[in-house]
């Protein structure tokens, strides 16, 4: 089987080859990015990597994207269109109009869309021109759920993946002193909007023995007061911090520098220990980059998809009346069996008005971020912030979009 990693030249590869060399299902991994000084680097530790785990696996790399491509039966798409120096700006041009600097939700998050999504879809449409018949598109690539329901719009055979629900399955593990893969989460809702409704392990749900022994400890894991886990009698992602405690959120980003820059001084940091010729092994630093679990999560869904071994995994995935409050052409993120044939997703109640309500909205925004990213223009732009629940109001919509045009012309061709 051949892999092929778009954005190869990032500097969390190095996570996903150590991933690939303990446990991956591959022949030969092809790193493919266009900046080649990048991949000189990363690819000659990429290939230590496997050679010390003993892995048989052919590693190569480029920066020709049609090369990359041809006869791959997998395509991982890890790009992060305009670097750093955009990451730091969606994370701070919000700030000034009083919303949360984030870079999947809110403004910066539709920032991102629109940057990323034309570009994954013309590495998927060439994907679909030179790979392997039948290759599976796999979008690591924030804002996941966005990028995921562009790319089955488009009609690839697409999956979105996030690694929130191994990491929250990694941690109540830990808590209930099992083995993780003997825990199946009822994890829903979407990209960065998600909720865990049951923690299953035997046949038996333990998050209400979760939530009495170890609630503290879960509210803090997700930064978010105790009793709205014990209101919901659920776990939610830490990133619904940033729609419940938004006010308190947007204090603390103006006191501090925004994430990106502290991960722009970790890459440059890590990229020269990888040129180091000596090393062979990921650096401790590495796990201060972010994506904790990363490789756990892509290796695993990868084996699936390959392997038709209907493994659970949480995955984005068009809702198709799983959940009854949303459309069936909605991109969801839920436990799904995964094979040969694709994701499919395990049965679950419906959502209670508070969570369909919330999920509802964001999964409206994400449709027309969808068309603004698509095909361009202000005033889809503007739709878009106007329906997002962070925003919401005609003065700030404005304000914001103006902003996110701005700080955004030379990535968006239409808005110079």
């Amino acid at each position: 089987m051949k892999v092929a990693v778009v954005g190869g030249g990032s500097t969390y590869t190095p996570e996903l080859v150590d991933g690939f060399a303990r446990s991956g299902p591959f022949d030969e991994l092809v790193l493919i990015d266009p900046a080649a000084d990048r991949l000189a680097v990363i690819g000659p530790f990429a290939r230590r990597i496997l050679a010390r785990h003993g892995h048989p696996g052919r590693l190569t790399w480029t920066d020709d994207l049609d090369a990359g491509l041809a006869d791959a039966d997998m395509v991982i798409i890890q790009l992060r269109v305009g670097g750093q120096a955009a990451r730091i700006s969606d994370e701070t041009f919000p700030l000034d109009c009083g919303c949360v600097g984030q870079e999947t939700t809110g403004a910066g998050g539709l920032a991102k869309a629109l940057r990323t999504v034309p570009v994954v879809l013309d590495i998927a449409r060439r994907a679909r021109e030179l790979a392997a018949p039948g290759a599976w598109v796999v979008a690591f690539t924030n804002p996941v759920g966005i990028v995921t329901r562009a790319l089955l719009d488009d009609g690839h055979r697409a999956v979105g993946l996030c690694n929130v629900a191994i990491g929250l399955q990694r941690h109540v593990a830990g808590l209930l002193d099992v083995p993780p893969a003997e825990v199946v989460l009822d994890h829903v809702g979407l990209n960065h909007l998600s909720w865990e409704r049951a923690v299953t392990v035997g046949g038996t749900d333990r998050l209400p023995d979760l939530l009495a022994e170890h609630v503290g400890a879960l509210a803090e894991q997700v930064r978010l007061p105790s009793r709205v886990l014990e209101l919901t009698g659920t776990i939610p992602s830490y990133y619904l911090r940033y729609f419940y405690c938004h006010d308190e959120v947007v204090v603390e980003q103006r006191a501090t520098s925004s994430r990106g820059q502290r991960v722009a001084d970790i890459e440059r940091e890590l990229l020269a220990m990888y040129a180091d010729p000596l090393l062979d092994t990921k650096p401790a630093l590495l796990g201060e980059r972010g994506g904790a679990y990363y490789s756990e999560a892509a290796v695993g869904l990868i084996a699936s998809l390959a392997g038709d071994d209907q493994a659970v995994h949480a995955v984005n995935v068009r809702n198709n009346g799983t959940l009854p409050n949303l459309a069936d052409d909605a991109v969801v993120e839920v436990s799904c069996r995964v094979g040969a044939q694709g994701a499919t997703p395990l049965p679950t109640a419906p959502l209670g008005p508070d969570i369909s309500g919330l999920v509802s909205h964001v999964s409206g925004y994400e449709e027309l971020a969808v068309q603004a990213a698509v095909h361009g223009g202000r005033d889809r732009v503007f739709r878009a912030l106007l329906a997002h629940p962070l925003v919401g109001q005609v003065d700030l919509a404005e304000k914001l979009t103006d902003r996110l045009l701005a700080e955004n012309a030379a990535h968006l061709a239409w808005a110079r």
